[in-house]
């Protein structure tokens, strides 16, 4: 069985939170404008963008460091 890396189990469990979220409450919220919307929604993402890859690289050291021994 192949193993899922935790990397992209948190990506995906917040790519499906945020996206699910913003689909939700963007349409109600008509304290800000539309352009606010689209940029916390984008910031959202670019945030999971670099949790992402700091994982991924944290987990290629971790394997890196295992390959050596």
């Amino acid at each position: 069985m192949k193993h899922i890396k935790k990397s992209t189990v948190i990506l995906l469990a917040l790519f499906l939170y945020i996206t699910v979220t913003a689909a939700y409450f963007l349409p109600r919220n008509m304290e800000i404008s539309e352009a606010e919307k689209w940029i916390a929604v984008g910031v959202s993402y670019t945030i999971l963008l670099a949790l992402w890859w700091v994982l991924k690289h944290k987990e290629q050291m971790h394997g890196n460091d295992h390959s050596m021994n």
